[in-house]
């Protein structure tokens, strides 16, 4: 996630420079053979153009809406996923504990149990984090520098390396060899939660009605994410909104010389009327028919990429969800909760992106 508050020159450079390098060529080609090589035929009415401008801008906007709703929404149950730990955390510290049922326990293992619940929670955000951030056949691909420059932090810790250090070494053994550790890690949750139910009696039916619940959640939140992970943007929205777009910016040209030549046309029959009254427009305006098409493209392909580096929350690119920095923050609360002096400092951004 981009944390600085306006994006900077050189990073904007980045995203923009094939659009910006493609458009002006293309401008300049088509300027040097209306007006240097006389090919008169191929302009065209700029009312035209305008209802095609019209029309892309409906379909990117509509794009766009659902690419940021995909985001927020990835954002939302990330924000419920903290909660959900912090819940966790608390309800393990306070319900797990020494009962007058309770058999050979004593306070020293109580806490053990507490330690290895907590941290199988950490466990799980960060195994959920790994997992979201494998790359899909859909997901977007910039161009070279943009990709250069996301490599340089890109996160290549494996699912088994990131839970190591909150898993004992036979859990961590028998989650290398599962599809989907998170589902695994969760699963191993209520698994002992039975075990302290039924067999160490430090918890009761209504504590373990309660800490399922959470249990639960954990499973719902890890569905919504992998709902969104797994299920791309209709491509007929992204497809068509880019292709849109581009004919839009391959016709901005032709209307701006029709527009310009009508204004050149009147100025001439301004000046017929009024003869040296009236000073008709310089032919050296014509040259700003480049600049403005390539302003004009500009805005609307920078729009319309806009929504294509929003629809993929969770892909460790600069404008997603900054999970890296949330499992951090949860790490932090949790073993804060279990009265840990040497937390983990929080994850810094780097080139202003908070992975």
């Amino acid at each position: 996630m981009y944390v600085k508050r306006n994006l900077s020159p050189r990073f904007v450079a980045r995203y923009v420079w094939p659009d910006l390098l493609w458009t002006s060529l293309y401008n300049l080609c088509i300027f040097a053979l209306f007006f240097i090589v006389q090919i008169k035929w191929f302009d065209m009415p700029f009312e035209l153009v305008s209802t095609v401008g019209i029309a892309v801008a409906f379909l990117i906007g509509f794009k766009n809406n659902q690419a940021y709703d995909r985001f927020w929404e990835g954002r939302k149950i990330w924000g419920a996923i903290v909660n959900s730990s912090r819940m966790w955390a608390a309800q393990v510290i306070s319900l797990v504990r020494v009962r007058e049922a309770s058999a050979g326990v004593d306070t020293a293992a109580v806490e053990a149990m507490h330690r290895e619940l907590i941290y199988r929670q950490i466990a799980w955000i960060n195994a959920l984090r790994v997992q979201l951030r494998t790359q899909k056949q859909w997901a977007v691909k910039e161009n070279f520098l943009v990709e250069r420059f996301i490599d340089r932090h890109r996160d290549r810790t494996s699912v088994a390396e990131t839970i190591a250090p909150f898993v004992s070494a036979a859990e961590l053994d028998d989650l290398s060899r599962r599809q989907n550790v998170a589902t695994h890690l969760v699963k191993n949750q209520a698994r002992q939660l039975e075990a302290l139910r039924h067999e160490h009696k430090l918890i009761d039916g209504f504590d373990m009605l309660l800490l399922m619940k959470t249990v639960n959640d954990a499973y719902d939140l890890q569905g919504m994410c992998e709902r969104i992970k797994n299920t791309p943007l209709p491509r007929q929205f992204a497809y068509f909104s880019k292709v849109f777009t581009i004919l839009f910016c391959l016709l901005i040209p032709l209307g701006l010389i029709d527009m310009f030549e009508e204004e050149f046309m009147r100025g001439a029959e301004y000046a017929n009327l009024f003869g040296t009254m009236y000073k008709p427009p310089s032919s050296y305006l014509l040259i700003f028919i480049v600049p403005l098409s390539v302003l004009i493209s500009s805005v609307f392909l920078t729009w319309e990429q806009i929504g294509d580096n929003s629809e993929e929350p969770f892909e460790a690119r600069p404008f997603d969800v900054s999970m890296t920095a949330l499992c951090r923050t949860i790490e932090i609360d949790l073993r804060d909760m279990l009265d840990e002096a040497n937390l983990p400092p929080a994850t810094a951004a780097r080139d202003h992106i908070l992975n």
